[in-house]
């Protein structure tokens, strides 16, 4: 009597984990499960694969959305102008299980996480607006997860929102907002 293999295939989502960032990497890892003598022994494939990219290199690169060049041109003027302030920048797009936050910089003593706004327009309202209280909650939930990662260091935090607004793909105007929320009750840092 021939033993049977059996073949188990995971899924790893790219954005597990609060690393954040594209992970292009195809990892397959081959190993043998033996819980008991009985059993058939397993084969474990763990694959890990941005989707997104993979159907992009099949049907050939095409345009990013106008909104996602948008959001990158205002995150970039939005670092430049910060560093222009003496912010010393720490990373970009930081994302864990619960959001994301666009900046992170050092002033002082004091972690700054920033949310950057670009708007092509002010017709309808200001960009900060858009920052309502469920965007507040994720924010701090997120500066958590971050300050977490850091073990807990003893500094200062606070929240700042950078309006960056544009005119036929160009910026016109970057306006600083700092300290425009603290963290969100019942949290609390420090």
């Amino acid at each position: 009597m021939g033993r049977e293999v059996g073949v188990v295939a995971h899924w790893a989502h790219p954005f597990d984990g609060v690393t954040g960032g594209e992970n292009f990497a195809l990892c397959c890892q081959l190993g043998r499960n033996r819980t008991t003598q009985d059993q058939a022994p397993t084969i474990e494939i763990q694959i890990t694969v941005n989707l997104t990219a993979r159907i992009r290199s099949l049907l050939g690169k095409g345009e990013t959305p106008e909104h996602l060049r948008r959001g990158a041109l205002g995150e970039h003027a939005a670092k430049k102008h910060l560093q222009r302030l003496g912010l010393k920048f720490l990373t970009a797009n930081f994302r864990s299980a619960r959001g994301e936050i666009d900046l992170v910089f050092r002033d002082g003593d004091c972690l700054v996480f920033v949310e950057v706004k670009a708007r092509s327009s002010e017709d309808w309202t200001r960009p900060a607006a858009a920052v309502n209280s469920r965007k507040r909650r994720l924010l701090s939930q997120t500066a958590l997860d971050y300050l977490r990662l850091l073990r807990n260091p003893p500094v200062k935090v606070r929240f700042d929102i950078v309006e960056v607004l544009l005119t036929d793909g160009a910026v016109r105007e970057v306006r600083h907002l700092p300290n425009t929320f603290s963290l969100t009750p019942p949290w609390r840092y420090g």
